[in-house]
């Protein structure tokens, strides 16, 4: 069937994507390569198509599919979806994806290329031909004589516009599923096997794919979960959404054991692992203190606490749930879901099942060796350490109090619009000037948090000048955020011992704190039986080491959601893929690619040091070391816009 004949069958309805397709991913780049072969007429690959009558599945948009046999087309979506927007001038009814990666192609007639629409390169340049304003015009004669005045020179011009033209002309082989052996579940077991061999489909979209042949309304359900808890400041993924549903249904990670179950049990699934989850955050929000994403540790241990709660009705003793969240603080301190996360996953369900909450902290405990805090875990330079959310946790649990007014700084003490920020004890300017360096600077025992207002009104003043004013306005609120009280250590000179004091006071509190939620069970608290049997954690190079930074970060991550691309993913572990050691703290990655199949690996990395970019290129990466750069590639491999004019 010719191009055209197939996109008057788009029109007609009687071709459209089935509900368990995902959206169009391709980026402008993967334009022009597909214009270019078909201008060559070079083969592009068939289109795999299921017809079927219009009850047997859910279909993608909102037009109305006529009586009678429809085709659902299978695999080839990406390039149908893109002959229909740049012919059409318009993407098809089953669009899902962002419209600017359809629009503006031009070709050059004599140079036979094609480009996106630059207006500085192609102004005043009459070859550059609109390839949409010609598919939809259908004849070459107009274009033809605007482009080329003198009729004397339009054979060669003539020959290339009729064979861009004729593009609509060229047939596209098809191969059809039909008849009645081929039902919903065998379908969409093909077209999962179609796909699983390409580039365009994760494991969880494999699997979410099936459910939605059963449950069209499946993805959107989910979707609305994750909205509503990034309201209350959680951002999560699909496929993370996804894992815990089918733990809580199956007891496993792998998305394979969802594949027998049908949609009133995927269902149900959902809403009973999104009911566990709210019951979950509320627990760590209200006994830990750790409410929002940039606190919460690692999502991976979720899953487990989601499973055990549904086995239980989500119905714990204050004893048990004070052994579950100790086993949670301790699950993310030690990173047990670094690296090879279904396999961990699974082994802790299966210790849990098999032990209870006893067994599951045992677990731990034979993994990591033991759950002492010592000083040197505090020795970190980055607000993505794996202690930053303990700092957190101390400050929001314990007798913390704000430096201004002695106001205590625990969980539900202060209004919705008064949120903690982080306060540099010595001020980076003061430690700048005195020499030292960055990660000195923004070591995490420098930080503590304290109000907003109370935060501006400190400013850079030294600690040898604000401390004895504190101390003497609000007697003990330094002690309550561990200073040492010795003065000798407030000097800028005296900083580093500055630091091992507060270090070592800060490990004292955790560990109290800690076994606090056990009541003190000397099975995991007392410190001859808590010393680990193996070395303590090295803390990985890299990380987000500033407020400042983790803004300029999240400014990214909202430009990438303007161009309609994911996020990535801020202060990524990067593991090794086997051993599951902690190799480096990405600050901002997109491990699967922009766009997932489609596009390598790519990190962000602001002042990161030789090393660690190294170690983060070994592991695949594309490595940016500045925001404009990276935003540069995307706009030019991703977007594939035309750069912005110097000097800006």
């Amino acid at each position: 069937m010719k191009i055209s004949d197939i996109l008057a069958s788009i029109d007609a309805g009687t071709l459209t994507l089935p509900q368990f397709q995902r959206g169009f991913v391709w980026n402008r780049d993967q334009v022009r390569a597909l214009f270019s072969s078909l201008y060559r007429r070079h083969p592009v690959g068939g289109l795999l198509i299921w017809v079927t009558g219009p009850e047997t599945a859910a279909h993608r948009g909102d037009k109305d599919l006529p009586a009678g046999a429809v085709k659902l087309l299978l695999d080839g979506q990406q390039r149908l979806t893109t002959l229909y927007g740049v012919l059409r001038g318009t993407p098809p009814p089953f669009f899902d994806g962002n419209e600017r990666t359809l629009t503006g192609l031009r070709f050059h007639l004599r140079n036979e290329v094609f480009e996106f629409h630059q207006p500085v390169k192609m102004r005043g340049d009459p070859l550059w031909i609109d390839v949409t304003e010609l598919m939809k015009a259908g004849k070459v004669g107009p274009t033809l004589k605007a482009a080329v005045p003198n009729p004397e020179e339009w054979e060669e011009p003539l020959d290339r516009l009729s064979a861009l033209l004729g593009i609509r002309d060229i047939p596209m082989p098809q191969q059809e599923l039909v008849g009645e052996a081929m039902t919903l579940d065998i379908v969409v077991d093909i077209f999962n096997r179609v796909n699983s061999g390409g580039t365009t489909l994760s494991q969880g979209d494999l699997a979410l794919s099936r459910i939605c042949g059963h449950w069209p309304e499946a993805r959107e359900e989910m979707k609305s979960h994750l909205a509503r808890w990034k309201r209350h400041r959680y951002k999560f993924k699909l496929d993370w959404l996804l894992r815990t549903m089918n733990t809580v249904l199956t007891g496993r990670a792998e998305f394979s054991y969802l594949r027998d179950r049908d949609s009133g049990q995927i269902r149900s699934a959902l809403e009973r692992a999104a009911k566990q989850i709210d019951t979950t955050l509320g627990m760590i929000a209200d006994r830990t203190g750790l409410d929002h994403a940039r606190v919460l540790f690692g999502p991976f241990a979720v899953p487990v606490m989601a499973r055990y709660l549904d086995r239980h009705d989500g119905q714990l003793s204050p004893r048990d749930w004070g052994k579950l969240l100790f086993w949670y603080l301790h699950a993310g301190m030690w990173g047990r879901f670094s690296g090879s996360t279904e396999t961990k996953i699974n082994e802790d369900i299966h210790a849990v099942e098999t032990g209870g909450l006893d067994g599951l902290i045992e677990k731990l405990r034979a993994w990591r060796g033991g759950f002492q805090v010592e000083p040197q875990h505090f020795d970190a330079s980055t607000i993505g350490a794996r202690f930053y959310p303990i700092l957190y946790f101390l400050t929001r649990m314990g007798e913390a109090r704000n430096f201004c007014d002695g106001v205590r700084l625990k969980t539900g003490m202060l209004g919705n619009m008064t949120r903690l920020e982080l306060h540099h004890i010595f001020p980076k300017k003061v430690l700048r000037d005195a020499g030292y360096e960055q990660r000195q600077i923004n070591a995490l025992a420098n930080f503590c948090f304290l109000t907003k207002a109370c935060n501006l009104h400190l400013g850079a003043d030294p600690p040898q000048e604000y401390f004895p004013r504190i101390a003497s306005e609000h007697p003990g609120a330094l002690e309550s955020q561990w200073i040492p009280m010795d003065p000798h250590l407030w000097c800028v000179d005296r900083y580093p011992d500055f630091l091992a004091e507060r270090r070592s006071l800060l490990a004292a509190a955790a560990n109290r704190h800690l076994a606090g939620f056990v009541e003190d069970d000397d099975r995991w608290t007392g410190a001859q039986l808590a010393k680990p049997s193996v070395p303590s954690i090295v803390e990985p190079p890299g990380g987000i080491t500033s407020e400042d930074e983790r803004e300029t970060l999240e400014d990214l991550q909202d430009w990438m959601r303007q161009q309609k691309l994911p996020e990535g993913e801020l202060s990524w572990d990067l593991a090794d893929e086997t051993t599951g050691e902690q190799l480096a703290v990405v600050d901002l990655a997109w491990p699967r690619g922009i766009q997932e199949g489609l596009t390598g690996k790519v990190a962000v990395l602001i002042d990161e040091d030789v090393a660690t970019h190294r170690i983060v290129a070994q592991a695949g990466f594309r490595c940016f070391d500045s925001v404009q750069r990276f935003q540069e590639h995307v706009r030019r491999d991703v977007l594939v816009e035309n750069p912005p004019p110097e000097g800006r």
